[in-house]
């Protein structure tokens, strides 16, 4: 056992509700940073980027829990932004549109994916859900498939109450980015478009 929960405060991935707000609590590119590491590719200065990523704690997860505004809510990890989005939009009968500039990327894992530092997993990813997602650019499928190794929290939240949840990031410190809605599922339309 790793804890206790009371049951009214456990969240899950596939309940978010239409019209809901998508924030995101890491920025991307830890496996990118990693690549570039095992390539010996990455610069002295950036050694410690990925790391300092991975040791942040998603502590945060237990007072977003006891929120009736969060509808539903993931970690990102190895299936990558996308990945895990797509869980909650299939499980939650949704699709989800995406914001690309919005979403938070460490900001030299865009110098390593131009020196082709991009994991094997994120082909892998890609492969098992692209047919579900908009036409995105090699760049923005580099970012959003990344496969994350203590990779943030996604977290939908009902949009008339995304202000308090905000609130509550801001109380605590805790970087967010808010990326995207869920909306009704449109037929014609991918399950996850990036705009």
């Amino acid at each position: 056992m790793t804890g206790i929960v009371d049951i009214v405060n456990l969240k899950k991935n596939n309940t978010a509700k239409a019209g809901d707000i998508l924030f995101l609590t890491k920025p991307l590119g830890v496996g990118i940073l990693s690549t570039a590491q095992k390539k010996d590719l990455l610069r002295p200065e950036h050694i410690t980027l990925a790391r300092d990523s991975m040791i942040l704690l998603n502590s945060i997860g237990y007072d977003l829990g006891r929120y009736l505004s969060v509808n539903a809510l993931t970690d990102v990890t190895g299936f990558g932004l996308l990945g895990h989005l797509r869980e909650m939009c299939e499980g939650s009968g949704l699709m989800a549109e995406i914001q690309s500039g919005s979403v938070p990327v460490i900001p030299e894992a865009w110098e390593y994916i131009a020196l082709g530092c991009v994991p094997g997993g994120t082909y892998r990813n890609w492969k098992s859900y692209g047919t579900m997602v908009s036409e995105i650019s090699d760049q923005q499928r580099a970012i959003l498939c990344d496969p994350q190794t203590s990779g943030g929290l996604l977290v939908s939240v009902a949009a008339e109450k995304a202000e308090e949840i905000r609130s509550l990031f801001r109380e605590n410190d805790q970087f967010f980015s808010e990326i995207g809605v869920m909306k009704e599922m449109k037929e014609g339309f991918p399950l996850i478009r990036v705009i």
